[in-house]
């Protein structure tokens, strides 16, 4: 299987240098638009299709990006890893702004953002005890450390609504769960990349220690000029990422739909087939009359759990 990168992330990723784009993408979804065209350049062998997560002109705050058309997009485009790169609080003293953090683990501190693709007819539980895929973790933090980085290779992130920042009592709030950065876009991402099968990893940048240590407070300004002073390094990273992706096939992200849906095919109609195709692929297939009458499978106990 040839591999495709999907790289979440800002709008000016996809300009490295040296590498000419070869176009871009529009693409329709059950849940609406992506947050902005697909640029699309080739490095090596690898295709690698850039997202900018809020719109080229930063028109979606985070509680309005499209997550759901974002991680559709790119699935139905063919990408095999999705790399989401991403601007983040630190809440630990070791982690200083222009360091990079792969996170291991999440927190959903958000309300209201739609987070399952499964809403409407069909029903799956998808297993997220461990929602990022190691090996591409282990990928990212490779391929920024040969960047120079001081590379943080876990940690776990909690995600906040937004646009505001913290207050300094939930700041400490957070540092006291033992979260290491604070962010607002990779819930619900990292959740539907799962749902999607899609291995995900972060490449998350440091900005600012958010406002848990005195006199400290966030500074849009001081974000900025940190983030701009390392797009040069995101981009290494993702160069050098692309040259080294690990076997889609060895992801705990296959297969995650395997006995996660418990709907029964009968409840199937033409028109969540179409809308789920794309997921579920033959096992949304309109039956034969041949194989309707095949004997299902059983089931194991855990895929019969239920929502109970």
């Amino acid at each position: 299987m040839a591999s495709v990168l999907g790289v979440i992330g800002g709008s000016g990723l996809y300009k490295l240098p040296g590498v000419k784009a070869r176009g871009t993408h529009r693409v329709k979804t059950p849940f609406g638009a992506p947050s902005d065209v697909i640029h699309e350049v080739r490095l090596g062998d690898v295709t690698v299709l850039f997202l900018p997560r809020h719109g080229a002109m930063h028109q979606h705050a985070p509680s309005t990006v499209p997550y759901r058309a974002n991680v559709w997009a790119l699935k139905k485009l063919g990408v095999t890893h999705v790399l989401s790169v991403s601007a983040v609080g630190s809440l630990r003293e070791e982690i200083a702004p222009g360091h990079v953090v792969v996170p291991d683990q999440f927190i959903d501190r958000t309300s209201g953002r739609p987070s399952t693709f499964f809403d409407g007819g069909i029903v799956a539980h998808v297993s997220m005890a461990d929602p990022v895929c190691p090996l591409l973790a282990q990928a990212v933090a490779a391929a920024a450390r040969a960047t120079g980085a001081t590379v943080h290779p876990a940690g776990t992130y909690v995600c906040i609504e937004g646009p505001r920042f913290s207050t300094r009592a939930e700041s400490h709030l957070y540092r006291q769960w033992g979260a290491a950065i604070i962010g607002m876009t990779n819930v619900p991402e990292v959740f539907l990349a799962r749902e999607a099968e899609l291995p995900y990893a972060t490449l998350a940048l440091a900005t600012d220690y958010d406002c848990w240590r005195p006199h400290d407070q966030v500074d849009v300004n001081d974000i900025l000029a940190v983030l701009h002073a390392n797009v040069a390094r995101a981009q290494e990273v993702i160069v050098g990422l692309a040259g080294a992706l690990p076997d889609v096939t060895a992801s705990p992200a296959r297969g995650a739909l395997q006995y996660a849906v418990l709907t029964k095919p009968a409840a199937f109609t033409a028109a969540l087939r179409r809308r789920y195709g794309l997921l579920l692929g033959d096992a949304m297939a309109a039956p034969t009359k041949a194989s309707s009458k095949r004997p299902r499978p059983a089931r194991s106990a855990r895929a019969r759990r239920g929502g109970a």
